[in-house]
């Protein structure tokens, strides 16, 4: 969510008087500022948030921060917080809490609701990566044999009583709470009230209220994708022989979609995405590995050459061009290589159904090089007044950039197929394999020809 300029108070008190007209995400913008200047001005504001948004702005935080706020605030506040909240996100609140504090977590579990602590438990069940873990149990159902008067007057309790946010569709099921239908409020609202809606379905065709759902042990990443292939804004989560259990909302969504490319671009980076809470020597322990990776890959694109060094000691100019070849194929190949990570993660291709992809990725390459070969000998040519020099790296070129669209294409699938991070590894190999191409097809180019 962008966050506008305006609604960035830094003043704690002037903040306090603001609430009505803010967003949680704007509060939690505010704080972040106010926390570089006072720690304590943030700890005011957070004891003196209203219960109903508390636990919204406590989730917009950052990791650091949510973990000072559950440190500093009571028992008696973060229940109050947590009971306004929907069951996903109360969910996540004691998680976080229980690896702090378990006695905490559970002192404020202990003051919940009966059915809220069920709900809790029955979440708390899935793994991290299975849908179950991101839905929420609060939805707008109805049985088919409801008329549809007596469900919407069900509904306009439930909001009055604030039991219910964000209801887009009622969710139809069976007497064995079996998911049948879906239908839009939008749509239901032009129909006539007095039906059932069994006499509904039986009147316009099961079909046409068909719900999207999903399996609460399917993977959340699979989930995400059908949001994006459908513009789905919410989906039905259903368990054991198709029963109703719970719905996931698009803004879970936003957030596995924006943590899975945050994480791949930390991957490709070679660096993970919790550095900013490691120790430094920590992070650079890891990070040292893979600058050893790195300089493993140096050194052998240094031997290469250095079996040519005759030929550089033969022409000096050899040296002064050699970057550029092996720049240029870098650059090509990381293009490349970026389009083939981000398909593979949206599932559009794999190793099975990638021959277009990999031809298409090629052509490019190849197209590129021989325009910046012709650029780049045309340049070579007037700075060195040497044709056959121009000559050289223009056949470099060549070769090079098909190279890095060849492997740039590849490496990230044969990856995959042997169950490697593409992400992680692909950099490393992709790197090694355009300087080493580049700088010895250029010096065994200038070999060949020059000498």
């Amino acid at each position: 969510m962008e966050i506008n300029e305006k609604s960035i108070e830094k003043n704690p008190t002037e903040l306090l008087k603001k609430l009505d007209k803010l967003h949680p995400s704007d509060i939690a913008y505010s704080l972040k500022k106010i926390i570089k200047k006072n720690p304590d001005d943030f700890l005011f504001v957070l004891k003196n948030l209203p219960e109903d948004i508390l636990g919204d702005v406590i989730l917009e935080l950052p990791e650091k921060l949510r973990e000072y706020a559950y440190h500093e605030l009571t028992i008696e506040k973060l229940t109050d917080a947590v009971d306004e909240l929907e069951s996903d996100d109360q969910t996540d609140i004691l998680q976080e809490i229980e690896e702090l504090n378990v006695d905490k977590a559970k002192e404020i579990f202990d003051g919940l609701e009966v059915d809220d602590q069920e709900e809790i438990n029955w979440l708390k069940r899935y793994e991290a990566g299975e849908a179950g873990a991101y839905m929420q149990t609060e939805l707008f159902s109805a049985n088919l044999n409801e008329t549809i008067s007596n469900s919407i007057e069900k509904l306009r309790i439930a909001k009055e009583e604030k039991e219910l946010e964000n209801i887009h569709q009622v969710y139809v099921v069976d007497d064995n709470k079996i998911l049948v239908a879906s239908i839009l409020l939008e749509d239901l609202i032009i129909f006539d009230y007095k039906k059932t809606y069994k006499e509904l379905i039986e009147e316009y065709g099961a079909k046409r209220f068909k719900p999207y759902k999903v399996n609460d042990d399917e993977l959340i990443k699979d989930v995400a994708k059908q949001f994006e292939k459908y513009d789905l804004s919410v989906v039905a989560v259903v368990g054991y022989q198709n029963m109703l259990i719970g719905r996931i909302t698009s803004d879970d969504i936003l957030d596995v979609i924006e943590d899975s490319a945050t994480e791949q671009m930390y991957q490709l980076a070679g660096v993970h995405d919790d550095f900013e809470h490691d120790s430094f020597i920590f992070t650079a322990k890891k990070r040292a590995m893979w600058l050893f990776i790195n300089l493993g890959t140096a050194i052998l694109a240094s031997m290469v050459i250095g079996f040519f060094d005759q030929t550089i000691q033969a022409f000096v100019a050899l040296a002064v061009l050699m970057p550029i070849v092996a720049s240029m194929g870098g650059n090509a190949g990381t293009q490349t290589l970026a389009v083939m990570v981000r398909r593979m993660a949206l599932g559009e291709i794999d190793f099975e159904n990638s021959k277009d992809a990999i031809m298409k990725e090629i052509l490019v390459s190849l197209l590129n090089g021989v325009l910046f070969a012709l650029v780049v000998g045309v340049i070579t040519y007037f700075w060195f007044n040497t044709a056959l020099l121009g000559l050289v790296i223009a056949l470099s070129m060549i070769i090079n950039l098909f190279s890095a669209g060849f492997f740039g294409a590849t490496i990230p699938l044969f990856l995959k197929k042997y169950n490697i991070d593409p992400a992680v590894g692909s950099t490393v190999l992709l790197t090694t394999v355009t300087d080493i191409v580049g700088f010895f097809s250029f010096l065994m180019l200038a070999k060949l020809i020059l000498l």
